[in-house]
């Protein structure tokens, strides 16, 4: 554990281990300080993470589901006593505003501990109707009995993302040590020190020595070591596509098992019927929640012809009131961005929108934040709102994962409104803002998107959650991430 300025440590097998290959300092986006030093392991620790995991499997997954639902809610009651410090330290890390650090990140990382110590306990194990057979070449007249069974798939790597360091992992470890899975956990490298203090919580609580490791590194060596290890059966991946293509590769060479949560291009699509400020204050969470670093966002507005003005405006004027700050201010509700090179990318998208043919509504200049010494430090993008945009610009078919929206007019019906929403890569969640509900409900069916907010961008947590098309395989959240870190066995026998 890192204490008194020191190093953070390993977590690999129930001890804390020296990094092979020393330290990195993790900054702190709003002011550009060193929020602590975090361990990079060498590709020899990786695989003895794996091989811990591997061994910690058959006893942990012949641990009694109350023993590991019991283990599961001590360590959210640990996470919620160093509630305070530790959502401090994830908004060091992230650069998220205090209400997002401690409700969205660390309050939402004890609530799926909380969940999934009840998920524990749900029933793994599913009768099938008997089966009469007939006599014949292959035997005598029987009944056979079938029995459905969900088995945990074994060693799981979890790589989780820079934009929330508690909910993020929770969602992947919790409900795979639930399933009786055993974990090695590679957090992303701008703020993996948030993960390791999950790690204090879960051996506090009595999680047996191996069943979860935290390995991390800013060296690619890291990540690819805990994909293609020999012990590892299963890669949860939240990130970018990319990045998720290149783990898929390597997990189909050897059927590893995957889910994958990657890019998103979310069409929030506003008819002429729609509640424009209801419309106004979904699309704008796009700016306030982690400074637009979130694949769910409604990023790409399709609106009708009639109210495009009006949204426009609207949207113009909610924005002027977002406060663009330090996240440790009151009143701050725009933080900064993970890091330097990353508002660099953000930005070069919004010059390359202008350049094809978009106007900039609003923002498009970096603010300058802070006084004194520490004025003009910290990786801060302007929210921006970019209008009369087509879908061929780059800034509407691509990801920017910042503070930036792009709105899209059409002037026909629901058949050019799905048209546009779907003529995208990415499938995560859409929207449909209309006051006319079985239109909303019959636009949201033919949407190509795992998810659709009807008149919302909530989000019912026991819903299932993915992609369709580049933005994922496979389902998480509620009962659907017990299944998705388990197998499917089938037991038939005669009567």
């Amino acid at each position: 554990m890192n204490r008194d300025g020191a190093g953070q440590k390993l977590y690999i097998g129930g001890e804390w281990v020296e990094p092979g290959g020393g330290h990195y300092e993790v900054v702190n986006p709003a002011d550009e300080s060193v929020v602590g030093l975090a361990p990079e392991a060498s590709r020899a620790q990786v695989e003895e993470a794996a091989r811990a995991a591997a061994k910690a499997f058959g006893p942990w997954s012949r641990t009694a589901p109350e023993e590991r639902a019991a283990i599961l809610d001590r360590a959210a009651d640990v996470i919620q006593r160093e509630f305070e410090p530790w959502a401090e330290l994830a908004r060091a890390e992230t650069g998220a505003p205090t209400g997002i650090a401690r409700g969205m990140q660390v309050g939402v990382g004890v609530a799926r501990f909380r969940r999934y110590a009840k998920g524990a306990l749900e029933p793994v194990e599913r009768g099938l109707p008997p089966q009469v057979t007939e006599a014949g070449p292959m035997g005598r007249a029987s009944v056979l009995g079938a029995l459905e069974v969900r088995q945990p798939v074994g060693v799981v790597t979890c790589i989780t993302s820079y934009n929330n360091p508690w909910a993020n992992p929770a969602g992947k470890v919790a409900p795979a040590l639930a399933m009786g899975n055993t974990v090695v956990v590679k957090p992303a490298p701008q703020d993996p020190l948030s993960v390791f203090r999950m790690a204090e919580a879960l051996a506090e609580a009595g999680l047996p020595p191996g069943v979860v490791n935290v390995v991390s590194g800013q060296s690619v060596e890291v990540g690819e070591a805990a994909v293609d290890s020999p012990y590892v059966d299963m890669v949860s991946f939240t990130g970018s596509t990319g990045v998720g293509q290149r783990i898929a590769e390597v997990c189909g060479r050897s059927m590893k098992r995957q889910l994958m949560e990657l890019g998103g291009k979310g069409a929030a699509v506003v008819f002429e019927d729609a509640d424009l400020d209801a419309a106004v204050s979904g699309i704008g969470t796009t700016f306030s929640f982690y400074s637009g670093q979130i694949c769910t966002a409604p990023t790409r507005v399709i609106v009708h012809r009639s109210v495009y003005g009006a949204l426009v405006e609207k949207l113009t004027g909610y924005l002027a009131f977002m406060k663009v700050g330090d996240p440790a201010e009151k009143g701050t509700v725009v933080g900064p961005v993970i890091s330097a090179a990353h508002r660099d990318r953000v930005e070069s998208y919004v010059e390359l929108g202008r350049k094809e043919g978009a106007r900039i509504a609003y923002g498009g200049e970096r603010p300058v934040v802070g006084e004194g010494a520490g004025r003009g430090k910290g990786f801060y993008v302007a929210p921006t709102l970019l209008v009369d945009c087509t879908n061929d610009m780059r800034v509407v078919r691509e990801e920017i994962f910042g503070p930036v929206v792009v709105v899209v007019p059409f002037d026909g019906g629901e058949d050019e409104a799905v048209a546009l929403a779907n003529d995208s890569d990415y499938g995560l969640i859409s929207y449909v803002w209309s006051g006319d509900a079985a239109r909303a409900f019959r636009v949201a069916r033919r949407l190509r998107s795992g998810g659709v907010g009807v008149n919302t961008t909530g989000r019912n947590m026991e819903a299932p959650f993915g992609g369709f098309k580049r933005s994922g395989v496979g389902r998480d959240v509620g009962s659907y991430a017990l299944h998705a870190y388990s197998e499917v066995q089938s037991v038939v026998w005669t009567t």
